[in-house]
């Protein structure tokens, strides 16, 4: 989508939208006050409505958006209802007016222009039958400004909205084109922004003791994959913040074997992974003032003759064994051995993993909030706040003793599951016990917010890109001067 920034409307324009606060439809000119009469549209957030007017001999398209209280949420909403709204219509320019209304600053218009950017993402790449009438159209968008041209302030804004399609594309992606090797193909590019790439390979992760990733992996003819891309965009010399990525490129669940129906949803068990990659996009993108490290274990889970069996005992890079009693429960393994080799790597001063890890997650938040668990205070209440602004929602879940000791294991030092109840808990009191003193971690457990159903605010149905908006803030408002 090629969004641009002008002083003024165009007007030879043929379609043209004008953003409206909640309660002013009733200011509108004549035209349009009769369209938003008939339509109902009283301004709130998202709403449209349209009408044609004739200028000469020129048919004019002219819509209504509503903007609500014009919070940055309500805007982004705003921008993303106008592009689903056209964005298969045969409409192929957009013009916005917000030139006209004094009260709109250009935080405003650059928050329009994001959810308009970020919902004009889909992926066709595999519909070879799709009718003229379905392709889309819209590809560029105008914006009439208060304050002109917007471009230079636009740039970090576009770089985040890549970093949110990455995201989506790599989550999106099937697991015949998608795993391991291929994930690692997909992040080389980020070498072009000054991403420093490093790859581990199967013989280098087994010479480093990283018994429970490859555990996970050998049931699978893909081998595995270890991704490391560091930005070093801050003073030089500087412990970096490290994201961690589960990357279980297709999680059958091993001997372990998931249920049938449903199971295809599988290839987006690699939603934190692809959450990490987006937010190294998105942060060198924009040439972000900070060291940050994204660090991503990449495997597919499958059951075949060679295959991790319940009741195996693995042992981790950390030097720890786990009594795997379920192959289910693979994302862990994976996470604790780059968990491991991330602390040995780059002696960060803060980790963060992410993780589609937990069904009880989904149980526990539905599909509005990650969950959250954490060892420091401050690390938890930043990320919540960045969850906040970025509308990638947290919620925070407690660790505790009482909890730890249900992966207590009578044969090796620990479970890879707990109980039935608590399952996201003990889950997150397993990596914690791979994290190293003074180090401070968080867990984000994203099971419920990497794929929807349903249309969201700002992105159609399928993969969300949660993650990358919410890590790429933490780190604009926590590590950059």
């Amino acid at each position: 989508m090629n969004i641009q920034f002008v002083a003024q409307i165009d007007t030879s324009a043929d379609v043209v939208a004008f953003p409206v606060r909640k309660g002013e439809a009733s200011a509108l000119g004549a035209l349009l006050g009769a369209a938003a009469q008939q339509a109902r549209f009283e301004g709130a957030a998202g709403a449209i409505a349209e009408t044609a007017a004739i200028d000469g001999e020129q048919a004019k398209r002219l819509l209504l958006v509503g903007i609500g209280e014009g919070s940055v949420l309500d805007l982004e909403r705003a921008g993303a209802a106008l592009v689903a709204r056209l964005q298969t219509s045969g409409v192929q320019t957009l013009h916005v007016d917000f030139a006209s209304t004094a009260q709109n600053d250009e935080d405003d218009v650059l928050a329009f222009a994001m959810g308009a950017k970020l919902r004009a993402w889909r992926i066709d790449t595999y519909r070879t039958r799709l009718s003229d009438t379905a392709k889309p159209s819209l590809n560029s968008i105008l914006i009439a400004s208060p304050a002109g041209d917007l471009s230079a302030r636009w740039g970090s804004y576009s770089a985040v909205a890549d970093g949110v399609a990455l995201t989506q594309t790599l989550v999106a992606e099937p697991p015949n084109i998608l795993y391991p090797e291929t994930f690692v193909e997909r992040c080389q590019h980020l070498a072009d922004l000054g991403i420093e790439i490093e790859i581990l390979d199967e013989r280098q992760m087994k010479a480093l003791g990283m018994g429970a990733l490859l555990g996970v992996a050998q049931g699978s003819t893909r081998p595995p994959r270890l991704l490391a891309m560091r930005w070093n965009g801050g003073e030089a010399g500087e412990a970096p913040v490290v994201f961690i990525g589960k990357g279980v490129t297709f999680d059958t669940g091993g001997i372990s074997l998931k249920p049938g129906p449903g199971m295809d949803m599988m290839k987006w068990d690699m939603g934190g992974a692809g959450a990490v990659a987006g937010a190294m996009k998105a942060i060198a993108g924009r040439k972000a003032k900070a060291n940050v490290v994204g660090v991503v274990g990449l495997v597919e889970n499958m059951p075949d003759g060679n295959a991790m069996r319940p009741g195996d005992i693995v042992t981790t890079m950390s030097g720890q064994t786990v009594e795997v009693l379920n192959t289910d429960a693979e994302g862990r393994l994976v996470l604790c051995d780059a968990i491991s080799w991330a602390q040995k790597a780059y002696d960060p001063k803060v980790i963060v993993d992410l993780a589609t890890l937990t069904g009880a997650m989904v149980i526990s938040l539905g599909h509005e909030y990650a969950g959250i668990f954490a060892n420091d205070d401050k690390l938890a209440t930043d990320l919540i706040a960045a969850g906040e602004g970025s509308n990638n929602k947290l919620w925070r879940f407690p660790l505790s003793a009482a909890y730890d000791k249900l992966i207590d294991s009578p044969i090796a030092d620990m479970k890879n599951i707990g109980p039935r109840e608590g399952g996201s808990i003990t889950a997150a009191q397993f990596l914690k016990r791979y994290v190293d003193e003074g180090v401070a971690w968080a867990h984000l457990d994203i099971a419920g917010m990497a794929w929807a159903d349903k249309d969201g605010a700002v992105h159609g149905k399928g993969a969300t890109g949660y993650g990358v908006r919410l890590l790429d803030r933490y780190i604009a408002d926590n590590h950059e001067g």
